[in-house]
């Protein structure tokens, strides 16, 4: 497994060692033990999802102001362009984003650390997304930032209007939202 930390550093792409022959591949999807060492610190999951989204379909921004998740997110059918912003006061990242393009086919991972909003744009036909968390989800502390808000400037690589859901449609700007300390 190969790590590397992005533009803002707590948020670390996660590229796994692919056995492939004439028969199809292997590869070692999650290991504890090495991914507490590639991110520093030890992390519990607590909870696995799994999404199927049509192509144009852009889930996010969402996030957890109490209870905030931590995520490791992969896709395994398809391909998307995944996003992290920084919501942290605290952080000198403080309201900058990363984006990576995660596909069945390079197979990587992103894990988006707490106090961080996550969404992804839907490049493919269809994708099948999954991620762990480190809290379970809390309806009552979920938020939603507005994909396309300006102060963030998001380059999501999208020609028109996604599809959202009305959650998603409604969401707050960037400089109304709550964000953590």
């Amino acid at each position: 497994m190969k790590t590397q930390p992005l533009d803002i550093p707590d948020v670390v792409l996660v590229e796994p060692s692919v056995h492939g022959d004439d028969r199809g591949f292997f590869y070692e999807s999650f290991n504890q033990a090495k991914f507490n060492d590639a991110i520093g610190r030890s992390v519990m999951f607590v909870q696995d999802n799994h999404s199927k989204s049509m192509e144009g379909v852009l889930r996010g921004l969402h996030y957890q102001i109490r209870q905030p998740q931590g995520k490791l997110v992969r896709v395994v059918q398809g391909e998307v362009f995944d996003v992290a912003v920084d919501l942290r006061r605290s952080s000198p990242t403080f309201g900058q984003w990363v984006g990576e393009i995660l596909s069945e086919k390079n197979k990587r991972q992103l894990w988006i650390p707490e106090g961080f909003a996550h969404g992804f744009l839907v490049l493919s036909n269809t994708a099948q997304f999954l991620y762990k968390t480190t809290d379970y989800y809390f309806p009552e502390h979920e938020r939603s930032i507005i994909w396309s808000d300006v102060r963030l400037a998001i380059n999501w690589p999208i020609d028109g209007e996604p599809v959202l859901s009305r959650k998603d449609a409604v969401a707050s700007a960037f400089v109304d939202a709550e964000v953590f300390d």
